[in-house]
């Protein structure tokens, strides 16, 4: 596999294999050599041909998440261990995490039982009483950042956009700080928002945990103009969460609960108790703040505008086919049966085919010499590359394309499997445009420095999936016959997927 550097961090921390990959970088399962324990790298990935002030932004953007994280003590915040300059780039190394996120969760197991989200919102607001106890605001509370480990912790992770209270701003370069359907309505009116906003947008997670639908469905535009300007859709299923998660998600907020009275109510829910939530809790109606109705208005407009530039794909390119036609993955899939055996022995020059080893996220089909690995690929924001949304996808792959965009460029790879057991410097060249393959796709070679091939890369969207087949072969007679072959298996998994979808 292709390795970012050419030996171990700071001289103690072995790459091991990626554990999610994503436009903004890649979190790696590593070993810390000195203190022999596992842990996880967080690895920036900073595209070529950015703007110097764009990747000072970038590189700053991950210093601070480092800088806000470390110094927040909590058993519900994600321990940061160290932090590296290395390769010009920073890498973050944190503490190890088992388990999966509530997004995944409910994915998997479709609505949760009230008592169970209660506890969960309980434990992560404490962990943000913590961070506001600290100054700091987090900003992008969500289901995909709120992680339930095997010991039964629920963890507050990605401070990559928290900020001092002081310092907030609803956009940076131009994109949209935060996800919308989770952004609290104040800060979408172009407030700084405050310990009240990240309440709001926990409650908009649980609610989402709790109904298996988020407050405000649709478009981002849509889901931002209902944010400004409707009440949340009374749940259904929360019972006894329900008024609590009501009250937390009021448009104005000086009308919602502050952070102790919260914490007291989702924990009686939790213990399995119906609290009472009277009305002459909340605040009188003249406190509420008058930017409800005009700067509501306003920003639907200024919002949307924003939104055109920070969730538009890169370049109006057309794709091979209609997105209707397009597959939707509700759960994982086996990658092995992606590839026909014929397809995998065409491809490594067999009769006898291998079978195909399932790992995390990948499968592998491998002979010395040759190799091929077929792999789901997700962002920093979805663990699980089968949770990707059309849009996310869409967005992920042009992240993926902008870092190959320049090229070539050095590196090293190893690939045990194939007998390629010691890393040898190689060059990566910059992205070949694929047309017709899936609904987008494009390609990248790796050679030795004499220009001798050795392997090329496949990265396609299908649907909202991005996949990634990377084919070696150390004995092809040239770089445009191993790219073809690779094209090739590329689309007959692309094929595959389809109808395992």
């Amino acid at each position: 596999m292709a390795e970012t550097l050419g030996g171990p961090l700071a001289g103690r921390y072995h790459l091991l294999h990626p554990l999610g990959s994503g436009g903004m970088g890649t979190v790696w399962l590593a070993r810390d050599a000195v203190l022999d324990r596992q842990v996880a790298v967080k690895e920036l990935r900073v595209p070529d041909g950015l703007a110097e002030r764009d990747r000072a932004e970038l590189v700053a953007r991950v210093m601070r998440e480092a800088e806000v994280t470390a110094r927040l003590r909590h058993p519900g915040i994600a321990a940061v261990h160290d932090v590296l300059l290395e390769g010009g780039k920073p890498w973050i190394v944190m503490e190890l995490l088992h388990g999966r996120d509530l997004a995944r969760e409910v994915a998997v197991r479709g609505p949760l039982p009230p008592p169970v989200v209660a506890d969960v919102g309980a434990r992560v607001l404490e962990a943000l009483t913590a961070t506001h106890a600290g100054g700091v605001q987090h900003r992008d509370v969500k289901p995909g950042n709120i992680f339930l480990s095997v010991d039964g912790r629920a963890v507050l992770t990605d401070f990559g956009i928290a900020r001092p209270a002081d310092q907030t701003a609803l956009t940076e370069a131009g994109l949209l700080v935060g996800t919308p359907g989770f952004i609290a309505p104040e800060r979408l009116a172009g407030e700084p928002g405050g310990p009240a906003a990240d309440l709001w947008s926990l409650a908009a997670t649980l609610y989402t945990a709790v109904e298996g639908v988020p407050p405000h469905p649709g478009t981002h535009a849509e889901v931002i103009r209902a944010t400004l300007t409707q009440d949340v859709r009374p749940p259904r299923l929360a019972g006894p969460l329900g008024p609590p998660l009501v009250w937390m998600l009021d448009r104005d907020p000086a009308r919602r609960p502050d952070s102790a009275t919260a914490l007291g109510l989702l924990r009686e829910v939790a213990a399995g108790r119906v609290p009472e939530v009277r009305s002459d809790w909340r605040a009188a109606p003249g406190r509420r703040r008058r930017w409800i109705g005009l700067a509501a208005a306003v920003a639907v407009l200024g919002v949307a505008a924003a939104l055109l530039v920070a969730f538009r794909p890169a370049g109006d390119r057309p794709v091979s086919r209609p997105e209707a036609a397009s597959p939707t993955f509700t759960k994982a899939v086996d990658l092995c049966r992606a590839l026909p055996a014929a397809e995998v022995g065409r491809l490594l020059g067999t009769a006898r085919p291998p079978a195909g080893r399932l790992g995390l996220g990948d499968c592998q089909w491998t002979v010395t010499g040759a190799g091929v690995e077929l792999s789901a690929e997700t962002d920093s924001d979805t663990r699980d590359p089968w949770a990707l949304t059309p849009a996310s996808a869409r967005t992920l792959l042009d992240g993926l394309r902008r870092e190959y965009a320049t090229g070539p460029r050095d590196g090293t790879w190893i690939w045990y499997e194939i007998g390629l057991d010691t890393r040898s410097p190689v060059t990566v060249s910059a992205a070949h445009p694929v047309p017709g393959l899936a609904d987008d796709a494009f390609a990248s070679d790796t050679t030795t420095p004499e220009g001798r091939a050795q392997a090329a890369v496949v990265y396609f969207r299908l649907g909202d999936l991005v996949g990634r087949l990377q084919y070696a072969d150390l004995d092809a007679p040239s770089t445009a016959d191993l790219r073809r072959r690779a094209v090739e298996a590329a689309g007959a998994a692309a094929d595959g997927l389809r109808g395992l979808a």
